[in-house]
């Protein structure tokens, strides 16, 4: 069609999103205070790490900033390449995680992930949303994510059939593995430290 945009080879699309998510957003608000997130709480580069250690607007408008460029991909591979896109969109989510601008860092994908599902399955965007804010009401945030993890792949399939679940996993992945992974090497025990990090994102004391 004339005028429209070129249609992106698959590696462009891929390598841009990944690009894309590693632009560390949170660490760049930080950084006008003169803090390296990688070195304060728990070393996560994330919105809220922003907002606990700068300021409400500041952690916000890296939080949107953080959601908008998990889009990008998505949008990169256009609605007729429904896969490429789901992976995009998990692309911009490993970006996020494991930045190329901070040496790997980098904070645990739920803006990104639901930037990345706005434009191939919003379903997913909205769950992941609930699972935030009732987690926050519960006052542990990380099972609320963790539950809108567990639960996304099979409602997206329900409510959008296997495009839909195929974006859902692109994104719940990375994010599942990132909580695995930590910011650190596990202390011990390494179980019982892997266990909490999986259901509430934070490292096990040691007994």
């Amino acid at each position: 069609m004339a005028g429209s945009l070129p249609r992106l080879p698959a590696p462009v699309v891929l390598g841009a999103a990944y690009v894309v998510g590693s632009i560390p957003f949170s660490q760049i608000a930080a950084r006008r205070k003169d803090l390296d997130l990688r070195t304060v709480g728990s070393g996560t580069v994330s919105g809220t790490s922003v907002f606990r250690s700068v300021s409400f607007a500041a952690g916000l408008t890296a939080g949107i900033a953080d959601l908008l460029k998990g889009c990008v991909g998505p949008l990169l591979a256009g609605p007729d390449r429904p896969h490429l896109a789901a992976a995009a969109g998990g692309a911009g989510v490993v970006g996020h995680n494991w930045s190329l601008f901070l040496g790997g860092a980098g904070g645990r994908g739920v803006s990104t992930a639901m930037g990345a599902l706005l434009p191939t399955a919003p379903a997913g965007s909205g769950l992941m949303l609930a699972g935030l804010a009732l987690g926050r009401a519960a006052g542990e945030s990380a099972i609320g994510c963790f539950v809108a993890d567990v639960v996304m792949v099979p409602t997206l399939h329900r409510v959008g059939g296997r495009t839909a679940a195929a974006a859902g996993a692109a994104v719940v992945a990375p994010m599942l593995a990132k909580r695995l992974a930590g910011n650190w090497p596990p202390p011990p025990p390494k179980w019982r430290t892997r266990m909490m990090r999986l259901l509430l994102d934070r490292d096990a004391r040691a007994s």
